[in-house]
Formats: C-alpha cells, sequence, structure tokens
C-alpha cells in the first residue's frame, strides 16, 4: 500500500460515495412502477440498492431479470425519468466539499471514477456544479471494461497525470476496491454508502474503512480546514 503522505491524487466513485443520489434513483423506479401498474417502493428498501444501477432497481422493482422485452421497456423508462430528475434531491454527502476544498489546498487533485454511463454522469457532475473542479471524470463507458476491471482507475491515473502508486481509490463497493487493488492503488472503503445487508467492507481487502467523508482527509493527514 502507499504510504498516505505520497498520495497525489484521490479516485471517487459517484453514487453512493461522493455523491447521495439514491432520493433520485428512487424517485426514478418508483415513478417507473406506477407506470407499470406496480407499487412505489419505500425508500429505504431502494436505497442498499442503487450503486448497483438500472438493471439492479429494475430486478428488485419487478423481480425481471436483463434479456427479456419486459425488463428492457421497464429499464428504458426508468432512465428516462432518470436522466430528467438527475438533480432534484441528489447532493454531494455532507463533508465532501469540506475534502475537495482540503485536497485543493494542498495541491491534490481529484477525479470520478463510476460505472454510471457518461450520458447521465456528466450531466449529474455539471448540475452539481462540480465539473469544472474535477481532475477527470471516468464513466462506465470511457473504456471498454468498467469496474471491477483497472482500466477505469489506470485512465483516471493517466488523465490526472499521477502514477497509481501516488493515488487512492475510494468507493462503497466491492468492485471500487478490486479495481483500485489491481490498478495498484491505495484503496478505501466507505462505510457510508449503499451497502447491503451481506456487505461486509472489511473484508474486501481495502487499505482502510472511513466512515464518513471527512475521515479521508484523517487517512490523508490534512486539516478539514485546508
Amino acid at each position: 500500500m502507499p504510504e498516505a503522505r505520497d498520495i497525489r491524487a484521490v479516485l471517487f466513485d459517484l453514487d453512493g460515495t461522493f455523491a447521495d443520489t439514491a432520493p433520485d434513483l428512487a424517485y426514478a423506479l418508483n415513478e417507473t412502477l406506477l407506470r407499470f401498474g406496480g407499487t412505489a417502493l419505500p425508500y429505504e428498501r431502494i436505497r442498499p440498492h442503487v450503486s448497483h444501477g438500472a438493471t439492479a432497481l429494475i430486478r428488485l422493482g419487478f423481480g425481471l431479470e436483463p434479456g427479456s422485452d419486459a425488463f428492457e421497456a421497464r429499464r428504458r423508462v426508468l432512465l428516462d425519468v432518470y436522466q430528467a430528475n438527475l438533480c432534484r434531491d441528489t447532493r454531494p454527502f455532507d463533508g465532501i466539499l469540506a475534502v475537495l476544498d482540503a485536497l485543493e489546498a494542498n495541491a491534490l487533485t481529484w477525479g470520478i471514477v463510476t460505472n454510471k454511463p457518461s450520458w447521465l454522469t456528466d450531466p449529474l457532475m455539471a448540475q452539481l456544479g462540480l465539473a469544472t473542479r474535477a481532475g477527470c471524470v471516468v464513466s462506465g463507458d470511457t473504456t471498454p471494461t468498467p469496474k471491477p476491471h483497472p482500466a477505469p482507475i489506470l485512465h483516471a491515473c493517466t488523465q490526472l497525470g499521477v502514477p497509481p502508486a501516488q493515488c487512492v481509490t475510494v468507493g462503497d463497493a466491492q468492485r471500487d476496491i478490486e479495481a483500485g487493488r489491481r490498478a495498484g492503488t491505495a484503496t478505501l472503503a466507505v462505510g457510508f454508502g449503499y451497502l447491503q445487508d451481506h456487505d461486509d467492507p472489511a473484508a474486501w481487502g481495502a487499505d482502510g474503512l472511513i466512515a464518513s467523508p471527512l475521515d479521508l482527509l484523517d487517512w490523508l493527514g490534512l486539516p478539514a480546514d485546508g
């Protein structure tokens, strides 16, 4: 593992790590359920699934698997609703903006590496007002293979001009940690993301586990006030 003091760049997963996108993804699923004659689900039931994308949400809401016409029709509606409501209630997690301020004040760069497709990632980052601050934004379709393949992490390192050994990958899913480890970065698992009951971040092999965004600054040895 790279020593924390050697880190020059932070690579954040988006959903469940950098931004709390669950309210708008839950809204999109429930709108889709209602349009197809179903019943809306409680937010608390939807939240743990949103890091795994539209496929997981359709599976949760309708009990359907990919490959059927019914599945694809519902997935298209969900994505259309979500695209039109990307930032109704989505916000950076509490502490993220302070983390970004501290990173930038200490000459560390940061970027986003997500499996979300670019046609959703790019407008969301713009609507959050953070697109121009990010050193890179790598989406699920930026490289031929998404996380847990290391290609997106390696691409982000190249974009930032920082070797993997001086980067840390931060994420709320096992695939984030696997991708970071395979790419040769340090890794931090977050305990505040969209975890399902069977998830055990402590077992993912990350170099650390953080309970809040501000814990990242402690791990890096940076003051919260920059």
